[in-house]
């Protein structure tokens, strides 16, 4: 899995946006991707090419030479997906990207405001992701983006690489510390600049052992109250409150402290190395954070973001009581790490945002449906059936015949998914593909079908049971013995030969949504397991028997380490809808040139829809 990926991020100053974007870009080079960097910062990398693009130079005449200049990298680098991390950098992607097949990620990191020439969300790209659920609201309800383009994900935190500062001890046993960090301009300045003037002169006063340490860059920017407050601080307690400035080697100092003041990815960090948090933002704040405001401050990235655009001014008398309370050691619990280690962890959050290029990229690949016809039995002769589950050989062949005329060409869910990830380059991507996929694995698929799709030259997908002691459908009562009789292993073993991939159809052919949890593991899972064994090749797809499933099933799916999940006829009109629910069209014994033509239309899905309404 390699996917070509461009990060183009604003740099000016070092944000919690361009830590965010470094994490990303960095960790992905490491799992093995090629990862590209244009920032106003050379050299903000060590380990991905870091290219100079002003980006935060928002002139017209500099944003034609960045859009020129982006479009020069993508060609020389061929990059496969873009990731913008500002707006200013989303702007110059969007328009950089303009009829190309290279699909725009963009990570917001804060609130949006509708600009009053901005006609459309489209600068955005065609997935967004916003780092908070309180920002999803704002996306949604404001700039009225589609939800399904929005996808909720935290900046991740690498938690191996925090735990030595975790574990080392050097937090301190002695006097205790306040530290502030974060930018010192914009909103979160004039909220600092408030505690500075209105709460820290009470608290050294009040605790003569106490330092206060402000972290962080633009102090130019602070504004004059914070800067005359802190000089008069000083000139009376010297030492003991001071400011360290910018340093990228911010944890150690977060570790030592008793009480970290500060938001976003601080805030993070903070609670991630076990300090005691008090979390104050742009947007509002949560004051020390316990196991019960944990949730509400995640919900907000910390303070920095509310879904409602309302002014916000910190209550310092209640801010001293609270720090008050802390100094002199109030008990406060402990917060939940594997809470923390759940929504933050990088392991769990950068295969999520993989995901989510492969499924812009496919997006643009594949803008339409991708037709998915469902076989079962191909015998030789019409066999009596109430499911009316078969295509006679001689009509197979006139299926085939007609999808080659036609001009399609068939491709397997692993041959998506190698697109998807970067595995297969976009060129090659088929310009009319579609997926045949046949179910539980008749004996007259090795016998009809495969010698017939040889012939013509296409592969599928073959749906199996895990059960290879099954000697027949006995799932079906009262139907033909004969024309129910299944595959052997080594005839299963034949379609793999041919390219064929193998898919998961459970163990035992349940309906899923009936059974317990325990039994609806063992189904998943092992059949997964089993078909591996056996047939020694990778499974990735199961479909559901009687095409039953529900949000449990689907969950439990996922956990057994499936990509996709095939349903018969619900699920989205695109595989990217959801992957766990892809539309499937059942092939009849009677199929007509129309009919053939109808299902393998583009257009089919949303048609079908719209006549049963669903």
């Amino acid at each position: 899995m390699a996917l070509r990926i461009l990060h183009v991020l604003s740099s000016n100053f070092f944000a919690g946006s361009v830590a965010y974007a470094l994490q990303l870009a960095e960790r992905q080079r490491a799992d093995g991707h090629l990862v590209v960097m244009a920032t106003d910062q050379t050299g903000l990398s060590d380990s991905c090419d870091c290219l100079p693009l002003p980006v935060s130079d928002r002139s017209l005449l500099q944003r034609f030479r960045n859009i020129r200049r982006l479009r020069s990298i993508i060609r020389d680098y061929d990059i496969g997906v873009v990731h913008a991390h500002s707006r200013a950098a989303s702007w110059i992607c969007h328009y950089a990207l303009r009829g190309t097949r290279v699909p725009l990620i963009s990570t917001i990191h804060g609130r949006q405001v509708k600009h009053s020439r901005l006609k459309s969300n489209d600068i955005y790209g065609e997935k967004v992701i916003a780092i908070c659920p309180e920002l999803v609201e704002q996306l949604a309800t404001d700039l009225k983006m589609e939800r399904s383009k929005l996808h909720c994900l935290p900046n991740p935190l690498d938690f191996e690489h925090l735990e030595p500062y975790r574990t080392t001890g050097v937090r301190n046993s002695g006097p205790p510390i306040i530290s502030v960090v974060g930018r010192f301009n914009g909103p979160k300045g004039a909220h600092i600049a408030e505690l500075v003037a209105e709460v820290f002169p009470g608290l050294l006063h009040q605790h003569p052992d106490l330092s206060i340490r402000l972290i962080g860059g633009e102090w130019e920017s602070f504004p004059a109250k914070g800067k005359e407050a802190f000089d008069s601080l000083r000139s009376r307690f010297g030492e003991r409150i001071s400011y360290r400035g910018f340093t990228r080697q911010v944890l150690p100092l977060i570790a030592e402290s008793t009480i970290v003041i500060g938001a976003g990815r601080v805030a993070m960090e903070a609670l991630a190395l076990g300090c005691t948090l008090f979390a104050l933002g742009e947007a509002c704040c949560h004051g020390i954070i316990t196991r019960e405001n944990l949730e509400a401050a995640i919900g907000s990235n910390f303070g920095d973001i509310r879904r409602e655009a309302a002014s916000f001014h910190p209550d310092c008398g209640a801010i001293n009581r609270e720090l008050v309370n802390c100094l002199n050691g109030a008990a406060l619990g402990e917060i939940d790490r594997q809470k923390l280690v759940q929504v933050y962890d990088m392991a769990h959050i950068m295969p999520q945002i993989i995901a989510i290029y492969g499924a812009a990229l496919m997006g643009k690949l594949s803008p339409s449906p991708i037709p998915v016809l469902m076989y079962h039995r191909v015998p030789d002769t019409p066999i009596d059936t109430k499911h009316r589950t078969f295509v006679t050989k001689q009509n197979f062949e006139k299926h085939l015949i007609f999808f080659a005329r036609r001009g399609l060409q068939a491709i397997t869910f692993q041959d998506y998914l190698a697109f998807a990830t970067g595995t297969r380059p976009p060129q090659k991507f088929p310009r009319k593909p579609f997926i045949l996929t046949f179910d539980d694995g008749y004996a007259d698929n090795f016998t009809n079908a495969l010698p017939l799709t040889r012939a013509y030259g296409f592969r599928g997908v073959l749906f199996l049971l895990g059960d290879f002691t099954a000697k027949g459908n006995f799932w079906d009562r009262g139907e033909d013995v004969e024309a129910n009789r299944l595959m052997t292993s080594e005839q299963k073993k034949a379609f793999v030969a041919a390219g064929w991939e193998i898919g998961a159809h459970t163990m035992t052919h349940p309906h899923l949504t009936q059974i317990p949890d325990e039994e609806l593991r063992y189904e998943l899972c092992e059949s997964r397991r089993k078909l591996e064994e056996e047939l020694e090749t990778s499974v990735i797809s199961c479909a559901y028997p009687f095409g039953t499933h529900d949000e449990r099933v689907r969950s439990c799916i996922k956990e057994c380490g499936f990509t996709f999940g095939i349903a018969t006829d619900t699920g989205g009109t695109v595989i990217e809808d959801d992957r766990f629910a892809i539309f499937r069209v059942n092939m009849f014994p009677e199929e007509s040139f129309f009919s053939l033509y109808k299902k393998t239309s583009s257009w089919y899905r949303a048609y079908y829809r719209r006549k049963r309404g669903k």
